[in-house]
């Protein structure tokens, strides 16, 4: 996991919020998490995932590559939202995303709501399994990291 802050560009900030955003990117699972503090109003306080690829150019430089696909989980119900599905119908239309990545992102995206959204053994699901992951939760509770620090 890598754990980085990334400043808020100033037509998106808000007097009195923070002016940087924390993004976790869990290469092994194909996702980037981030609890915008951008969000306002019903979606304050709420979960983005996007899937993502992750490619190593360089030792130690890592370049995250969205992949059209994203989950919003707002903050006060045990619900998410699939988003931007029509945009990743398109990349794979136009021949931008081939066959096996498009594959690989769907089966990322059903293991990440498998494993941290669905909890089959409740009727009635009360609370998510396990979201945000412990591992981000830890990393999400540090003060922001210096410049070029990331974790």
């Amino acid at each position: 996991m890598v754990a980085y802050d990334v400043p808020i560009l100033p037509e998106w900030q808000a007097v009195g919020r923070p002016t940087v955003d924390r993004g976790f990117v869990i290469a092994d699972e194909g996702v980037q998490i981030m609890k915008p503090n951008t969000f306002s109003g019903w979606l304050e306080g709420g979960w983005y995932i996007d899937l993502v690829d992750v490619e190593e150019t360089e030792p130690g430089r890592l370049v995250v590559h969205d992949r059209q696909v994203d989950i919003l989980l707002p903050p006060t119900s045990i619900r998410y939202e699939m988003l931007d599905l029509d945009d990743f119908a398109d990349v794979i239309e136009n021949g931008s995303l081939d066959a096996a990545t498009a594959v690989r992102v769907l089966r990322n995206t059903q293991r990440f709501i498998d494993k941290y959204l669905r909890n089959t053994d409740q009727d009635v699901l009360e609370s998510w399994p396990d979201f945000p992951p412990a591992a981000v939760r830890k990393l999400a509770e540090l003060p922001p990291f210096e410049k070029g620090e990331q974790w």
